[in-house]
C-alpha cells in the first residue's frame, strides 16, 4: 500500500469522498491494478472506521465465521472461501453474528485460491478458535459498508470494461480485411456501440451510487445494487463482443485484453452477481410501491 499512500489515495476513507474514490477505482480497474487497494479501501476501511491504518493492506470477511463469547473476550471459528486479497491482507474486518471484529492476519490460516485471473488474489481464510479481545469489536454500520463495497466493485468493473473497448477499437481500426479496416463494417460498429452503451449505463449507475453514499442518501441501498447489477450485465456484453472483435487473437494469452476481461468477469463473481442484485432491486420496489 505504500506506493498508493504517497499520492494521498488512502485518505479517501470518509464517505463524503465516495465520488473521488470511485474515480480512482475506475482508473485502477482500467489499468488492471495489481495492489490490494480495492479490498483495503472499499471492504476493510468502511468496517474498521477510525481504526483504519493506511499503511497496511486489509480486507473484509463477510460470511462463514461465527463469534462466541468466552470469559475474556470472543472466539471466532469458521472458514470464508472467497476473500478478496485474503492472502496478502495484514488486517481483517470480520463480520459475524456477534458483531464486527478486527483481526490481525497472523492469527488465521490462509490459502490462496487458484482463479482464472492470474493477477487477482482470492483466498480461503480459516479461523480456528481465534481469540479476540472486546477492544477489537468495532461498532460500524455493516449495511453502509456493504453499499460502498458494491459500488467500488462496480466502478472497478466499469474501468476494466472500458479498457476492453479501448483495445478493441484500436484493433478494429488497424485490422484489414477485404481491403478495408474491419472497423468500417457496420456489423463491427454495432458491436462496439453495444459495448459503449452498456459501459455508459453501468458508469452512470455506479457514480449515482457513489453520490448517494457521499450524501448519505437513503437510496444508497438500491443504488449500489443497481450499480453492481449493471456492471455485471455490462461485463457480459463486453466479454462477448470484445472477444468477437478481436477474433482468434482475443483467445490467446499473448493478447493483453485477457487481463481486463478476466478482471471484469471476476468482479461479477464477487459480492453477488447481476441476478442476485436484480432480485434485491425487485424486492425493494415491491416493498416501496406495494400499494400502487
Amino acid at each position: 500500500m505504500a506506493e498508493l499512500h504517497r499520492p494521498g489515495w488512502t485518505e479517501l476513507t470518509d464517505s463524503e469522498n465516495a465520488v473521488e474514490l470511485a474515480i480512482v477505482l475506475e482508473e485502477l480497474g482500467r489499468a488492471t491494478d495489481l495492489t490490494p487497494y480495492l479490498a483495503t479501501m472499499t471492504q476493510y476501511a468502511p468496517l474498521a472506521g477510525d481504526r483504519f491504518d493506511a499503511g497496511k493492506a486489509g480486507t473484509a470477511v463477510y460470511s462463514g465465521v461465527t463469534a462466541n463469547r468466552d470469559a475474556t473476550g470472543w472466539v471466532l471459528t469458521g472458514t470464508a472461501p472467497h476473500v478478496l486479497d485474503g492472502d496478502r491482507a495484514q488486517n481483517l474486518a470480520v463480520v459475524t453474528d456477534g458483531g464486527v471484529f478486527l483481526v490481525d492476519a497472523a492469527q488465521v490460516s490462509v490459502k490462496r485460491s487458484a482463479v482464472f485471473d492470474p493477477v487477482l488474489h482470492v483466498a480461503e481464510v480459516s479461523f480456528d478458535n481465534v481469540h479476540v479481545d472486546d477492544a477489537e469489536r468495532v461498532h460500524t454500520d455493516t449495511e453502509k459498508a456493504r453499499h460502498l463495497a458494491l459500488t467500488g466493485m462496480a466502478v472497478t468493473m466499469v474501468g476494466a470494461c472500458q479498457r476492453v473497448l479501448d483495445l478493441a477499437l484500436e484493433h478494429v481500426k488497424q485490422r484489414q480485411q477485404f481491403g478495408a479496416a474491419i472497423g468500417s463494417f457496420q456489423a463491427v460498429q454495432h458491436k462496439a456501440v453495444d459495448m459503449h452503451v452498456a459501459i455508459e449505463r453501468a458508469r452512470a449507475l455506479s457514480y449515482f451510487a457513489a453520490l448517494t453514499i457521499a450524501a448519505d442518501d437513503p437510496r444508497r441501498r438500491l443504488a449500489s445494487a443497481m450499480a453492481k447489477a449493471a456492471a455485471g450485465e455490462c461485463q457480459a456484453v463486453v466479454f462477448r463482443h470484445g472477444l468477437q472483435l478481436f477474433g482468434a487473437m482475443g483467445f490467446t494469452w499473448e493478447n493483453d485484453v485477457q487481463f481486463a476481461l478476466k478482471r471484469a468477469k471476476a468482479g461479477e463473481l464477487l459480492l453477488g452477481g447481476a441476478a442476485e442484485h436484480r432480485a434485491t432491486i425487485a424486492a425493494e420496489y415491491r416493498t416501496t410501491y406495494r400499494g400502487l
